[in-house]
């Protein structure tokens, strides 16, 4: 555990602000930047790894904020006010603190296979603020994991981090290459006695949302927001679902409707 002060755009502030804007040298250093404080204090309470907190050294700090620089085994960074509030992106200068947290491996065995296996795998999203709304609805309905497949919008972007609002750190979260490696992990589920069901979302689906049983272990799919799931996950597909709808809308938002069917299914599992 070190002491730093920065009150310049030195080298190692640029090394921090790759974290934001740069996502090659953000997988290459392996870490992200994380605020607020219910997602900094779960990263914390889950066991993520802290590498720093950066602070602002202008201004006098909570209790919350104090203690964790007490109690937390991490490099302590005071920052000047205006540079903490550019690493931030906000400038309104409403931020005291921020962590510096380690990647977790993108490793599909981080999520859990139970006989009621609920998990999502997210095909080749373009913003990251739906895969950050993604997670948050996984978390807040059950399910046991994240995937995301394909070219892909990077879960450790700010605006996923902030878009989770923490529950990236309760709710494992990986990245896969394509569907390919998911569905060899889906077989390996199905090898070990956990008749897993791969369900995708379509508006001209086999069934209507409701009429399926999502009480099995499922594997949720959700397409890219523009082009939909790719011909290799329709293909994989057991099952299509589509949710009824009225007015002119003729589709949802890709995070919104996994959030109906993840309702959906919590809704089924409790009821069962």
């Amino acid at each position: 555990m070190t002491d730093l002060r920065i009150t310049t755009r030195n080298a190692r502030f640029q090394q921090l602000q790759t974290l934001v804007g740069n996502r090659t040298k953000r997988g290459r250093a392996g870490e992200f930047l994380v605020q607020g404080v219910r997602p900094i204090t779960l990263a914390v309470e889950h066991g993520w790894t802290v590498r720093a907190l950066l602070h602002d050294a202008d201004r006098r700090l909570s209790t919350w904020a104090e203690d964790l620089l007490r109690s937390t085994r991490a490099d302590r960074v005071a920052m000047s006010h205006d540079l903490l509030a550019e690493l931030s992106e906000k400038q309104d200068g409403s931020v005291e603190l921020l962590a510096v947290v380690a990647m977790a491996p993108d490793d599909l065995d981080r999520v859990p296979a139970p006989a009621d296996l609920l998990a999502v795998a997210f095909d080749r999203p373009t913003q990251p603020g739906n895969v950050g709304a993604v997670v948050r609805s996984a978390d807040a309905f059950g399910a046991h994991g994240v995937i995301v497949t394909g070219h892909a919008a990077d879960p450790y972007d700010p605006k996923a981090v902030r878009a989770s609002t923490g529950s990236l750190f309760s709710v494992p979260v990986v990245r896969s290459p394509s569907h390919r490696e998911v569905l060899a992990w889906v077989d390996g589920q199905r090898d070990a006695g956990v008749p897993v069901v791969v369900v995708a979302t379509d508006e001209h689906g086999d069934v209507e949302l409701a009429d399926a049983d999502l009480t099995q272990p499922v594997l949720l799919l959700v397409g890219n927001e523009t082009a939909g799931l790719s011909h290799g996950w329709r293909e994989a597909a057991d099952l299509t679902v589509s949710i009824p709808m009225t007015g002119a809308a003729s589709s949802l938002n890709a995070s919104n409707a996994a959030a109906v069917v993840l309702y959906e299914a919590h809704r089924q599992r409790r009821a069962r």
